[in-house]
């Protein structure tokens, strides 16, 4: 579990989550989607949505982050399981905002995750959105002007 490579291979998929975080929030969906093997899966029960393959994990993402006059992401460092050319991790996930339709937003959620080495790196391989607490009170702060 110490062994140099592991600790290699943990900050490595630690970049990659914090990437994956800073395109979200960039709304940088091409670099999102490239973060993902071609074949990896993102999953949002909540709303039964999934998402298979890089073009529709992008068209997602810019779908889902469409419906948001702004959003704010916080990440927290999970767990992370090596197992060889694979991996397994959790990410805790705070969530806010307001929708276009004048929503608000609020949740508690993790994403439990699949990691894939490739040529390119870690990647990943499929994400699970698992929602564990929403508020929709209105959020009485608002977007700075500029």
């Amino acid at each position: 579990m110490n062994s140099v490579p592991a600790v290699v291979d943990r900050f490595e998929i630690e970049e990659l989550r914090a990437e994956v975080t800073d395109a979200v929030m960039m709304r940088d969906f091409d670099r999102f989607a490239s973060l993902f093997t071609p074949d990896a899966v993102v999953r949002w029960p909540h709303i039964g949505k999934e998402f298979t393959g890089r073009d529709e994990i992008r068209a997602g993402i810019e779908w889902g982050q469409g419906l948001w006059e702004f959003f704010v992401q916080n990440v927290h460092p999970g767990v992370v399981r090596l197992d060889g050319d694979t991996a397994t991790g959790r990410v805790y996930i705070e969530e806010f905002g307001r929708m276009r339709d004048g929503r608000s937003h609020l949740n508690h959620a993790l994403y439990h995750d699949r990691y894939r080495r490739t040529g390119d790196g870690w990647m990943f391989s499929e994400r699970v959105y698992e929602v564990r607490y929403v508020d929709s009170t209105p959020l009485m702060g608002s977007q700075p002007k500029e």
